[in-house]
């Protein structure tokens, strides 16, 4: 027999049978059943209360990202659940597993303007992966049972419950969630490797390839395909770059790794795929902001790409093999039909690119000033060269962060990629937090988008997280000057900011701190916070100046504009 329980109670039943342990919330009037449930019944999920359900959104999204679990965040109705729309449209663009559980209200006034409603079901609808409005409680243990799976299942995404007032409050007997079967009939997503003759079509096409080239990107992770990668890699001598979100699915470390491509990726990798005859894409979606303008990318490539969503496949560029499938299973069924081989002419042609690249690069200049690049690789040398978890926030910082900061494992940078949402960094870095209690976690952020979400240094303090954070502070909103230097003629439009003392705002919350203004203190500001049992806050204070290269919108990855070999700009 099963339970007799509210509406609310099976909000919390569901959660405990997912294995959720952390939830990331604010109450209000819509979901407070929901909240007193768990006071009453004294479930066993810990709540953690933000300060705003944007940094809830995004804590879920980073406890997602690192734990490949669906993250959970919970908001009330009307404002309270728009405010969540920031981070479900982050984490649709990223495919990151996240369940939101917002209240709504009663039945008798949806569609009646009553206080705090809004049509969370048609905001949501665009940027989630699928949503849910429940007004029977019949529905509701069906509806989250469902989420969770549609959340986590194929390519992960958000999924949104948004749950009537009255439904929380109404009794049912005889509930078994576990007796709940999943009955989707119009969702079938790929969970199997991809069709035979694709697979021996991509072998073929790598095997005759003289100038091979292989793009990772966030998908290798999802699908747990780092070592299958690196060995196919290896076994055909196959140089690889990644997308910026597929950064750590292969060592920055490893010989073959010519780094990531794009808008503002290396110039030899740019060069690498501009040249290369074969390209083997496996997770990437090959958006613009790494194609550059799609019609002028990797000209000379028969292009074969692995993705588990055919929507992705060919929906940016002409595939000439699309091959459809679960990238772990589909390697693994690669490798074998793939032929050892040697490119060494190839590689030794990315290696001139490549010392031509870093004879440019802004550490190579004497210098004796502080920039954002030499704390990106004192950070990671003091963490014993990468071990550790860095979240980005948006904009030159995350730039640096992904050329300076060789990362060599999986799920070891955190950042939005696809909506690019600034702000993203302090609240995703607690979700990590949770999600890898032991491990070392730092946030990157630049000095405009740390102050959207900063009011997190709350929930930051509260729960007395390790969190270490490096604010690179250049007083401007640094990208969009960039982007004003080169295309509108210095006029620099609401892009200078009069920034407070971040200092001693984290220090009103508990949180100490240290600016650091000279390259000699880097390396012990860095050590001062890595020592301490708690959350330590760094500002770095540094000169506004370019990221390099620099592919201007639309045009093609040829087209870089390159850092000037003086060193001035």
């Amino acid at each position: 027999m099963g339970k007799t329980v509210t509406g609310a109670q099976i909000v919390w039943e569901a959660l405990v049978a997912e294995g959720v342990d952390v939830c990331f919330g604010m109450p209000g009037g819509a979901i407070l059943p929901v909240y007193d449930a768990l006071a009453k019944y004294e479930y066993p999920v810990k709540h953690v209360l933000v300060t705003h359900e944007q940094g809830a959104s995004h804590m879920a999204d980073g406890y997602g990202r690192t734990t490949g679990r669906p993250g959970v965040c919970i908001a009330t109705s009307g404002p309270g659940a728009i405010n969540l729309m920031t981070g479900l449209a982050t984490a649709n663009m990223d495919s990151v597993p996240i369940v939101a559980i917002t209240g709504q209200v009663p039945n008798i006034l949806l569609g009646r303007d009553g206080f705090q409603e809004a049509d969370i079901l048609g905001v949501s609808l665009p940027i989630t992966k699928h949503n849910y409005l429940v007004t029977d409680i019949k529905d509701l243990g069906q509806a989250i049972k469902e989420a969770f799976y549609i959340a986590r299942s194929g390519r992960p995404g958000p999924v949104l419950v948004d749950v009537t007032k009255d439904v929380q409050n109404t009794v049912l007997e005889d509930f078994d969630y576990d007796a709940i079967e999943i009955d989707l009939p119009g969702y079938d997503p790929t969970m199997s490797a991809a069709d035979a003759a694709s697979i021996a079509r991509a072998a073929k096409l790598l095997n005759e390839a003289e100038r091979p080239i292989i793009i990772s990107g966030q998908g290798t992770s999802l699908a747990k395909a780092e070592a299958e990668l690196r060995e196919l890699a290896e076994k055909a001598q196959i140089p690889v770059a990644t997308s910026l979100l597929g950064i750590g699915t292969f060592p920055t470390t490893h010989p073959l790794s010519i780094s990531w491509g794009g808008m503002h990726g290396d110039a030899h990798c740019n060069y690498a795929i501009q040249d290369c005859d074969v390209l083997l894409a496996v997770g990437a979606r090959l958006d613009d902001r790494l194609t550059g303008a799609f019609d002028t990318f990797a000209p000379k490539a028969k292009i074969v790409h692995i993705d588990l969503d055919p929507s992705e496949v060919g929906k940016n560029l002409i595939i000439d093999t699309p091959v459809v499938g679960d990238a772990l299973l589909t390697l693994r069924e690669l490798i074998p039909q793939v032929e050892s081989n040697e490119h060494p002419a190839w590689i030794d042609q990315i290696n001139e690119w490549r010392g031509e690249t870093a004879e440019r690069d802004i550490l190579s200049q004497e210098r004796d000033d502080l920039n954002a690049p030499y704390v990106c690789q004192q950070l990671w040398h003091l963490t014993n060269e990468g071990d550790c978890t860095v979240v980005t926030d948006v904009g030159q910082h995350q730039m640096w962060e992904a050329q300076y900061f060789k990362h060599t494992k999986r799920r070891s940078l955190l950042t939005s990629g696809g909506l690019g949402t600034m702000g993203y960094a302090l609240p995703a870095a607690i979700g990590a937090q949770f999600g890898a209690p032991d491990e070392e976690v730092w946030v990157m952020a630049g000095d405009g988008g740390f102050q959207m979400t900063m009011i997190e240094f709350k929930t930051l303090a509260e729960q007395n997280l390790p969190v270490k954070i490096a604010l690179i502070n250049n007083s401007f909103l640094g990208m969009v000057q960039q982007w004003q230097d080169v295309f509108y003629d210095k006029r620099y439009s609401g892009t200078p900011l009069k920034n407070p003392n971040f200092v001693q705002i984290a220090d009103a919350y508990g949180i100490p701190g240290r600016i650091v203004t000279e390259k000699a203190d880097v390396a012990d500001a860095i050590r001062e916070a890595q020592a301490y049992d708690g959350p330590y806050f760094l500002e770095f204070r540094v000169p506004a100046e370019h990221v390099y290269p620099m592919v201007p919108a639309g045009k093609s990855n040829a087209d870089m504009i390159r850092r000037p070999t003086a060193a001035t700009e």
